[in-house]
């Protein structure tokens, strides 16, 4: 007889002996009920509101231990107790067929009761945007434990006649091997002997694939697990055909056969645990793998770079499981690098040396952690860093910069890495540019660059400007100089040739001519830029000194360099840059630290009429009551070719602890956006798909007043997601989920959007309609919830747009507001010499190509207190509008390569509403009844043609 007929019939015999019984249905069933119960409640699948599956494999370790030995219990006890051992012992076919026949069968018995689960991933996909990588990698997970169960459960029942007892053993020998990786065990050790567990345990390495890397470590390891315990049973059942008189030698090469095969499985996992680069990433947009914009900036390396990591092998026990996961990841940059990178991991408590290097050098302290159990309490100092250094430039991150925590309870946290690589990446970004900037800054320009001087004649200039036009000629010669002959250098005059320069830089670039004072005649040409191609950027004037040129030039230069940190200037009411834990005001801390973290955030002053040289993008955040100079300083850097990103409504809230209330705000900008095409309805947005307002509620409680939080429905914050966010845009196309928080509707102008480009970024839903309302406090009914009613026409509102191409200034054809005060001093005094280094009117008329105007309506979604209220509806840091703003100062930047890393860490897809996401369960149990129920109808055909088989030769042999 062939093997595989005979493996084939055991493996049917097997599943036709489990399935002739109601046993079967009914473990298949709770089977079923149990995945149902810990993926809906034990893992709070509604609350968590997210598109994925990963409360279906959270508790598979240990499902799977009970099930693979129930599964086994009976294989070889039932033969053993009903004699049949004996029959099988004497077959002339190797023990080793009846074994792999009873694992296949146990395998497909396996398979069955994973396709019952597969309704749930089916209906996730149909409510969100499910990433099937994870899901598929998760599968893959649970099929080969499961296999790896069922081997361990066959040896167990293989040693045993009795079923409870091989059930029993079975389970305890199967919860060692996922005990020895778990945190219950590592947590009494460090972290060397912690990693050295986690290799052994079958609950961590099935975790590293479920998250959706499948490394052929980890598959190995299964597959020799599975090896080792079938041989095991082979050789047990094999030692029972035995004769205390046999062939000795015939016994020993049995042992050492045996013994070679297990020999060779743990060397063989010992030597594939050193290599690295053997794995498949399934996830979406490859999470864990290294991104391209990591190896643009590991390509620029040209000398070294160090990555020294400061791990406590005795820490907290949250943070020691975080430990191997950033190990790992930054052995990636080692092996991406080929060798640019230097990776050293010391536990500074065993190297007295670096511990003193790090905390006086690199200012590296350690963070005292209490840790207690039932019986007592103790307070670890830890170290938790990391240390990127390249050159005499280094960056540190301690373990505020790497992890994120969630909490759904006062004992219930979630501790995990929030985005690692983007945080390295960051950090090698910083380190390899303050190096660069430290040489020549030509050395990190690629090209030739021309500088153009529209600058009149002396005789056309005041005194103050012919001295600063020689004190720029002489820099020049020195930039000149510098660039190895890579700057051409030249000046003109725009009225020469009969003006034609003139004309062609004022319909190139709104150049006209400046004047000192409103009453003067006296007209000149006094403009600088510097251009590569296309790209052309105007150097302001400041205080016409030879010091203040040399910081704009050097700012200019920057632009056209690759990868320096850029500079925004940040506007916002007085108010509103105060102290991050002022009560009232709106207050933007949060997002400066944020955004701190990768650009170099200045609080600009717009009173003088103008923008700093320095600034690459300006942001005005809430502005209120803008005069016409600072108006007149935010038009013209858009003018000039800059990007206006403004977060402004008609509205602005006042929240405390005991009232919430909104006021009218003035921008300031709304004369100035109308005359651009683009205006704020003086309405609120409201939208049945919004995000839980967090009320504070006092509780009595025997006697006791206790405070909790209380969610309610609150359409004021929409919750914009899925098509409401543009999935073309770079700024929105990775983002989850976006919470705008009183907002009102922007409305364009058609025929002055034209020639533009229009960007549309954020869209509430369908379901939303505007109000007039300003009573904006949640109004709790005597049932204890709120009721918004839906009221004109609902429709979906413009929230976000980005508006890109020549701009017309809002102060064309008019005075510059520089000069006013000039003229009025003027009609009191005789004519004076006006001060020409500090008072220079001119008015660019028109913008280039280049210029971009960001507009989102609404004064309150970047404040901390709405951050900190959407953060308690999250259970955790909230920092998607955060990353909104990251994401379009990274595009307006034309600097995509972070914000491709921080995208990385959002593919955990939303559902659509939490209203929607309760039909998973009804819908699950549809699915799940009616694959049952063909189960069940293709059980009673097989088992009624079995019958008429019987029957049939019953008929030939009578």
């Amino acid at each position: 007889m062939q093997p595989k007929n005979t493996i084939a019939r055991i493996a049917n015999k097997e599943i036709s002996l489990f399935f002739s019984s109601p046993i079967a249905y009914l473990f298949l069933a709770a089977f079923a009920g149990v995945t149902l119960f810990t993926f809906f409640w034990g893992e709070a699948f509604f609350a968590r509101n997210i598109a994925d599956v990963r409360p279906l494999f959270e508790w598979m370790p240990l499902l799977l231990i009970f099930l693979a030995s129930t599964l086994t219990m009976r294989m070889w006890s039932e033969e053993r107790r009903s004699g049949t051992l004996e029959y099988v012992l004497t077959q002339p076919v190797p023990l080793w067929h009846f074994v792999l026949g009873k694992f296949l069968g146990c395998v497909a018995l396996l398979v069955v009761a994973l396709v019952i689960t597969l309704p749930l991933p089916i209906t996730v996909a149909v409510l969100g945007d499910l990433d099937w990588g994870p899901v598929i990698a998760g599968y893959l997970a649970t099929l080969l434990l499961g296999a790896a169960y069922l081997s361990i459960g066959l040896f167990v029942s293989s040693r045993s006649d009795n079923q409870i007892v091989s059930l029993i053993t079975a389970v305890a020998l199967c919860g060692v091997f996922y005990l020895l990786g778990s945190k219950a065990i590592t947590d009494f050790f460090g972290t060397a002997a912690s990693e050295w567990l986690r290799l052994l345990g079958t609950g961590s390495r099935f975790e590293s694939i479920t998250r959706g890397v499948i490394d052929v470590r980890d598959l190995y390891y299964y597959l020799s697990l599975i090896l080792i315990f079938l041989a095991l049973n082979t050789f047990a059942l094999e030692r029972e055909r035995w004769a205390a008189t046999g062939n000795k030698q015939h016994h020993q090469g049995w042992r050492v056969l045996t013994g070679l095969l297990l020999v060779n499985a743990l060397g063989a996992n010992l030597w594939l645990g050193q290599i690295n680069s053997l794995r498949v990433d399934a996830t979406q947009g490859n999470q864990y793998s290294i991104s391209s914009a990591t190896e643009h900036y590991l390509n620029q390396l040209q000398e070294p770079l160090l990555i020294r990591g400061y791990f406590s092998s005795k820490t907290h026990p949250l943070l020691s499981p975080l430990v191997p996961q950033i190990r790992d990841l930054i052995k990636e940059y080692e092996i991406e690098s080929y060798g640019k990178v230097r990776v050293e991991f010391i536990d500074p408590a065993t190297n007295p040396e670096l511990e003193q290097e790090a905390n006086q050098k690199y200012a590296i302290q350690p963070v005292p952690f209490q840790i207690s159990d039932r019986y007592q309490a103790s307070v670890v100092n830890s170290y938790f860093n990391v240390l990127v250094q390249y050159g005499d430039e280094y960056q540190v991150l301690g373990f505020r910069d790497l992890i994120e925590v969630k909490t759904g309870g006062e004992a219930d946290l979630d501790v995990k890495l929030r985005n690692p690589e983007h945080d390295l990446t960051r950090a090698i970004k910083k380190v390899l540019h303050s190096y660069q900037a430290g040489g020549n800054l030509f050395d990190t320009v690629k090209g030739e660059l021309v500088f153009n001087a529209y600058v009149s004649t002396d005789s056309a200039l005041p005194q103050p400007l012919q001295e600063f036009k020689r004190a720029l000629e002489t820099e020049m010669k020195k930039q000149q100089e510098k660039s190895a002959n890579r700057l051409k250098v030249n000046f003109i005059d725009p009225a020469a040739d009969g003006g034609k320069v003139g004309e062609q830089i004022a319909q190139d670039y709104g150049f006209n001519p400046m004047a000192t004072s409103l009453l003067s005649n006296e007209r000149f040409y006094f403009y600088l830029t510097l251009a590569q191609g296309d790209q052309v950027v105007q150097i302001p004037l400041d205080d016409m000194s030879a010091t203040s040129f040399e910081r704009n030039f050097a700012s200019a230069l920057k632009r056209f360099a690759s990868g320096f940190t850029k500079t925004v200037a940040f506007v916002a009411p007085e108010a509103a840059m105060a102290s991050h834990y002022q009560a009232q005001g709106t207050q933007f801390g949060q997002l400066e630290q944020f955004l701190g973290a990768e650009l170099n955030v200045v609080r600009e002053d717009l009173g003088d009429g103008s923008v700093s040289g320095e600034a690459d993008v300006l942001f005005l955040a809430a502005p209120k009551a803008l005069n016409e100079k600072q108006l007149f300083a935010v038009d013209q850097f858009l003018m000039q070719g800059g990007t206006v990103i403004a977060a402004t409504s008609p509205y602005a809230a006042s929240l405390s602890q005991r009232s919430l209330s909104l006021q009218k705000q003035e921008s300031g900008l709304s004369a100035w956006l109308k005359h651009h095409g683009l205006s704020i309805d003086e309405k609120l947005v409201m939208d049945k798909q919004s995000v839980p307002f967090p009320l504070p509620v006092n509780r009595n409680i025997g006697g006791f007043s206790v405070q909790e939080m209380r969610m309610l429905d609150y359409p004021y914050f929409i919750d914009v997601r899925a098509d409401g966010l543009n999935a073309e845009s770079a700024i929105t196309n990775s983002l989850p989920q976006a919470t705008m928080a009183w907002a009102s509707p922007i409305l364009l102008d058609a025929d002055k959007q034209k020639s533009r480009k229009v960007t549309e970024l954020l869209r509430s839903s369908d379901q939303s309609w505007v109000s007039g309302d300003m009573n904006i406090a949640p109004q709790i009914t005597s049932e204890g919830i709120t009721r918004y009613l839906p009221s004109g026409e609902q429709k979906s509102q413009l929230l976000g747009v980005v508006s890109q191409g020549r701009f017309d200034s809002f102060f064309a054809g008019k005075e510059s507001p520089l000069l006013k005060k000039e003229n009025a001093d003027s009609t009191n005094e005789q004519n004076t010499q006006p001060d020409a280094s500090k008072n220079i009117g001119s008015v660019i008329q028109h913008s280039p190509d280049s210029a971009r105007i960001i507009l989102f309506s609404s004064n309150d979604f970047l404040s901390d207190p709405v951050v900190s209220m959407a953060g308690m509806a999250n259970g955790g840091q909230y920092l998607n509008s955060l990353q909104l703003m990251a994401n379009t100062f990274d595009w307006a930047l034309e600097d995509e390569g972070l914000m491709s890393i921080r995208s990385r860490s959002n593919f955990n897809r939303t559902l659509p509403t939490m209203e929607q996401s309760t039909q998973a369960f009804w819908e699950y149990l549809n699915y799940a009844l009616a694959l049952l129920a063909l189960a069940v109808v293709g059980f009673v055909q097989y088992r009624v043609k079995r019958a008429r088989e019987q029957q049939y030769r019953q008929w030939l042999a009578s």
